[in-house]
């Protein structure tokens, strides 16, 4: 095992995978993913070509706002800090109120959002994986594959996502049925503003969504700011500040790499963190507890600090953990 999967155990194992000592991130084939192909390519042709048409200040606001909610609500803290990598805890009326919310992004339901995270993750910290996950490829042909392609390994991982995921009817009802879930909010917007309300507030809103989280996921893993690194990890995670305020703060991405389990991501003074502040909100009314950091979390073996700063947002238990590990290796 490489010391990247090693590290990636306890609190920070990646949740819904077994199988990994049989399971293989490098060999296998890149096929065209019809389903999700057609529908990106659709929701982008109708933003370009309707968008313009049925431009007004209000319809702007709506996609502000609509992409707004989806985004921070749903999609950063219901499918990721909380879905897949359970960094707070929330009534379940709450937890399925913002899965829905991430679904309401459109790119896709929530079980299958998890084993593409996890199973992406996996590969990225492993000594090697396949290209398709390296984002190696120019930026346009990167984006080409990513919106229109799946990857099928020869020897995945595989797939549990746990009780409370893979046994709600509700979650397996979003995942078949996600691409439906544009409809009640489409006839809201109709009713409340027209034709120009709908296309700003879905296929503008779905297509501006899709599009921006393949480009943070090229740029969060090809350069940028870093303040810790994963031992081991053929793909090393990057910070993009620029984009932290329309990710909600999922573009500090060296962070989450480093403390996967903390529901903050923005780490360090000025990183702001919109994802993160809603969930103190959410505590503010009782709405969220046990919210995880890296002060709180069990300190992880398997990445190393690369700025001065780096261990002033962990635990003790961290500095003393990679004290240790420096004198294993012999070094002062």
């Amino acid at each position: 095992m490489s010391e990247a999967s090693g590290a990636a155990a306890g609190a920070f194992r990646v949740n819904s995978l077994t199988g990994l000592d049989r399971a293989d991130a490098v060999e296998g084939r890149v096929l065209w993913d019809a389903p999700r192909s057609i529908w990106n390519m659709a929701m982008l042709a109708m933003a370009l070509v309707l968008g313009p048409l049925t431009f007004s200040g209000s319809a702007l606001a709506v996609f502000l706002v609509t992409s707004a909610v989806t985004l921070c609500a749903g999609h950063s803290v219901g499918f990721h800090r909380r879905l897949i990598h359970r960094s707070f805890d929330c009534p379940k009326w709450l937890e399925r109120l913002l899965v829905w919310l991430g679904t309401m992004v459109g790119m896709g339901g929530p079980i299958w959002t998890i084993r593409l995270h996890d199973s992406r993750d996996w590969a990225q910290r492993q000594p090697d994986c396949h290209w398709f996950l390296r984002h190696a490829k120019p930026l346009a042909i990167d984006g080409f594959y990513y919106l229109n392609f799946r990857l099928q390994l020869a020897r995945p991982p595989g797939f549990d996502p746990g009780p409370g995921i893979g046994d709600d009817r509700f979650y397996r009802f979003l995942d078949r049925y996600w691409m439906l879930q544009q409809v009640p909010i489409a006839l809201v917007l109709y009713l409340l503003g027209g034709w120009s309300w709908v296309v700003w507030g879905v296929p503008v809103r779905v297509a501006a969504c899709t599009t921006m989280h393949w480009f943070i996921s090229y740029f969060a893993h090809t350069r940028g700011p870093q303040d810790w690194s994963v031992d081991g990890a053929v793909i090393q995670a990057y910070n993009v500040p620029v984009m932290a305020i329309p990710t909600m703060g999922e573009s500090w991405h060296s962070n989450h790499h480093a403390f996967p389990s903390s529901a903050r991501h923005g780490l360090y003074p000025g990183q702001i963190d919109l994802g993160y502040r809603f969930i103190q909100l959410l505590a503010l009314f009782g709405l969220a507890s046990n919210i995880r950091l890296p002060a709180n979390l069990p300190a992880r073996p398997g990445i190393t600090p690369l700025t001065a700063r780096a261990l002033s947002a962990a635990s003790d238990r961290q500095a003393e953990t990679l004290a240790a590990k420096a004198r294993d290796d012999g070094r002062p």
